[in-house]
């Protein structure tokens, strides 16, 4: 039964091979490498040396290459409160159709294979639907809400140069190509030069500009917006721009109407590098589009229904949504940012998925946790989200663990802790349907007691630099990496306090760097004697029968060791035994995801 279960997984990983496109083996002139798609990811010549020290030289030169590319395929999870994978499946064949897009084939073989089939014959043919269908539902075990959906690339483009006459081009900033490059239009600020007349209509070839090395040791462009481009190499940046060529498109405005506007579309990319289709505004509240390890975070916390469960860092929602789905809409999941406006966003993604079970907070992370004043008797007040009503929190525990007080007013607790209980509470700022961001009000929060929630994810805020594409690696330093881990041992020294024993605390990141990742954990075991690593694993419904206690493992496993810097100081990450309990999603494995990490701790009695 064990080989049959690992013989799942390999086919499982097998079958994302079958979603990537091969680079076509292509002899180029010089022309057609200048204009070609070839970047070179460029680090901090100390950050490169740490992460070759972490990964070794041929691996981090891999991982390098994959994060210059978009993954070969979009993930999106299906709100099953609304529909399910096989509607959405059909809803999205019947768009691409309409919308013309060159992703589609005619005989799409989207059949839902029964679950007695998992292991055997039948995996060829989910390798298959995979294979020769753009739509397909995902076939991991517990996740089958997830749909994929196949793009292509990298194409090459003829730009139409000819000696003597290079194509008219827009040239844009890289934060503009890297979201070209996963499937939006060039926006006017994102321009950074132009070639001389160019018109309304004109079919134009986009690249980008990428930082360079400056006198003064660090990175910088050196390009003044609005500057003329002549095709020559008397141009600014001229060679560094050879293999940044992103697409072709249509200016939607002149020379002159580009640089005039403050906003619109400035070109509609028509042929593309990578093709990736937009899902922008399409099936709202049906679908989300997210990256798989995300999803595989809200199933690696395992929320259960009625619990009580907090997204430290939820913006932009994404995983606290995945969470009350999860739950079934049935519990109490918190939702905490410190910035206003993307505590609104979750709030209204809730709203359109018909989530109520999710209450936003504005809220730093940093001050989770809400401290009490004066004695420790000091009775804490706090609101009951639905009624205003009031409940002794000093009670709460044991509330939790199935006790009773007298004191509690109302069913349901509120998580906005008031600093004083003698202070006459005020009424909610926004009254009912706050979810839906009416007048644009969000509610504070001033923390939450401790031992209050039965799980926790934080998403730590972090380097980031496990997001693909990325075009440029040098804006990151072996201090600002160490300042990263610094910031969030702190939110994790705050999320701890915050679940109760016998619950779960769910560390997460994107990004592939280990200070952030291991050495969080080797911080948090040496720290916290009363957590331990748990395997992650999830239902798998019909499978778990078949497999046992089998849990699918879709990451890989953590780093081993220590590194030591030239200062001396040594970072430990993961011991012996410990690397198989965490998920490192690897940018340049089969799985072809984001980089991203996932740690689960059980937390025990904090008595000791």
């Amino acid at each position: 039964m064990k080989k049959k279960g690992r013989d799942l997984l390999t086919a499982f990983r097998k079958t994302f091979l079958t979603l990537q496109n091969p680079t076509p083996q292509i002899k180029m002139d010089a022309s057609s490498e200048r204009y070609s798609y070839n970047p070179v990811l460029r680090w901090n010549p100390q950050v490169e040396d740490y992460f070759i020290k972490a990964y070794g030289s041929l691996h981090f030169a891999q991982i390098s290459e994959a994060l210059t590319r978009p993954s070969c395929y979009s993930c999106i999870r299906v709100n099953t409160l609304k529909s399910t994978s096989d509607a959405v499946i059909e809803k999205l064949q019947e768009i691409m159709k309409q919308s013309g897009s060159k992703n589609v084939v005619e005989d799409i073989n989207t059949k839902e294979t029964k679950a007695s089939n998992i292991i055997d014959s039948d995996m060829a043919e989910k390798q298959s639907s995979l294979q020769n269908g753009p739509i397909s539902k995902c076939q991991i075990p517990g996740l089958e809400y997830v749909v994929f959906v196949k793009g292509s690339g990298p194409h090459a483009i003829d730009y139409g140069y000819a000696p003597g006459k290079p194509p008219k081009e827009v040239l844009v900033s890289r934060k503009c190509a890297e979201a070209v490059l996963r499937g939006a239009q060039v926006y006017v600020p994102g321009v950074m030069a132009c070639s001389s007349h160019v018109e309304e209509g004109d079919l134009v070839a986009v690249s980008v500009a990428v930082e360079q090395p400056i006198s003064d040791g660090g990175w910088g462009l050196g390009i003044t917006r609005g500057t003329v481009l002549q095709g020559l190499q008397t141009d600014p940046y001229y060679f560094e721009r050879n293999g940044l060529f992103i697409g072709q498109g249509t200016t939607m405005l002149s020379r002159a109407g580009i640089f005039r506007a403050s906003q619109g579309i400035a070109v509609d990319m028509k042929n593309r590098v990578f093709n990736l289709p937009s899902f922008h505004d399409v099936l709202e509240g049906e679908i989300f589009l997210q990256n798989l390890p995300s999803i595989v975070t809200a199933h690696a916390l395992d929320p259960q229904k009625g619990e009580r469960v907090l997204d430290m860092c939820a913006a932009p929602g994404g995983k606290t949504t995945a969470i009350a789905m999860l739950m079934k809409g049935e519990g109490e999941v918190i939702a905490a940012d410190r910035s206003h406006n993307k505590v609104m966003d979750i709030q209204k993604l809730a709203a359109e998925m018909g989530l109520t079970c999710i209450t936003a907070y504005k809220l730093d992370a940093l001050k989770a946790v809400c401290k009490r004043n004066g004695s420790s008797d000091m009775t804490t007040l706090c609101y009951n989200k639905d009624n205003n009503d009031v409940i002794q929190r000093s009670e709460l525990r044991s509330l939790e663990n199935g006790g009773s007080s007298t004191t509690i007013v109302g069913s349901n607790v509120d998580t906005a802790c008031k600093e004083n209980g003698r202070k006459n509470m005020r009424r909610m700022r926004n009254g009912p349907g706050r979810n839906q961001s009416l007048g644009g009000r969000v509610e504070n929060s001033k923390g939450f007691l401790p031992n209050s929630f039965d799980r926790v994810l934080l998403d730590a805020p972090c380097s980031a630099l496990g997001l693909r594409p990325r075009l440029f690696g040098g804006e990151e330093t072996i201090e600002t990496l160490r300042n990263h881990g610094k910031y969030q041992r702190r939110m994790f020294d705050q999320a701890v306090q915050l679940v109760h024993p016998g619950g779960v605390l769910v560390y997460s990141t994107c990004t592939i760097n280990p200070g952030e990742n291991e050495a969080l954990v080797r911080y948090a075991l040496d720290t916290y004697k009363f957590l331990s690593l748990a395997p992650q694993g999830y239902p798998c419904i019909t499978t778990i029968m078949l497999l046992k206690n089998l849990h699918p493992r879709i990451g890989g496993p953590g780093l081993v060791g220590s590194c030591e810097f030239p200062d001396g100081y040594i970072e430990e990450w993961l011991r012996p035994g410990e690397e198989e309990l965490v998920q490192r999603f690897d940018p340049s494995s089969p799985l072809d995801t984001i980089g991203f990490f996932i740690a689960k701790f059980v937390v025990g009695s904090k008595d000791t």
